[in-house]
């Protein structure tokens, strides 16, 4: 069942604590680690799965990422519907609830601004993250129980704030802020 969760304030220590878990790993490559999804946004309600961003530099280095990922418990999904990403997940091993997201992409994908760009347009817009809220709360009566129908009633509105906050951004000059930076890959 879809549940959305009122928001939770423990929410960035969660990824804050699993992005030192990937840097501990020594997962080689990895440049940065992003928080992104309503669990990266205060005040969004939110499904309580912390969606992660890692940023590799290069795609040798990401697909190598793959054995140290699954070490830490996760689930390599690969592409999962996007060329360019790289999925997994991450369940608690005693409930099987599912835990962690991670959208991984190599320096340079145009899905890492649009990630960034969603989260810092709700971040700094009031009425949007109410929008935003709305919308999952109805999403989530449509679609009890179907996590694909769920996500496909939220993607046009998405998709709407995406291209406006990219748009904004790209005449700003401006690049999307990241949420942690992860120390730098010295190859």
């Amino acid at each position: 069942m879809t549940q959305i969760h009122a928001p939770d304030p423990g929410w960035p220590a969660l990824f804050e604590l699993e992005a030192t878990r990937w840097r501990a790993a020594g997962v080689e490559g990895l440049i940065d680690i992003h928080h992104i999804g309503s669990t990266a946004v205060a005040g969004l309600p939110a499904k309580p799965i912390i969606d992660m961003l890692p940023v590799f530099s290069s795609t040798e280095r990401l697909e190598q990422a793959r054995a140290p990922l699954e070490a830490l418990g996760y689930d390599w999904m690969g592409p999962y519907g996007l060329p360019a990403r790289r999925y997994c997940r991450r369940d608690d091993p005693e409930s099987g609830t599912r835990l962690f997201h991670a959208h991984c992409y190599v320096i340079g994908a145009a899905d890492i601004d649009r990630h960034l760009a969603f989260r810092d347009a709700l971040k700094g817009n009031g009425a949007l993250r109410a929008g935003y809220s709305a919308v999952k709360g109805r999403c989530a009566a449509l679609h009890p129980g179907d996590a694909e129908g769920y996500g496909a009633c939220k993607s046009d509105w998405i998709a709407k704030v995406e291209a406006r906050a990219l748009a904004d951004a790209t005449q700003l000059g401006q690049r999307p802020a990241p949420s942690l930076s992860a120390e730098k890959d010295t190859p």
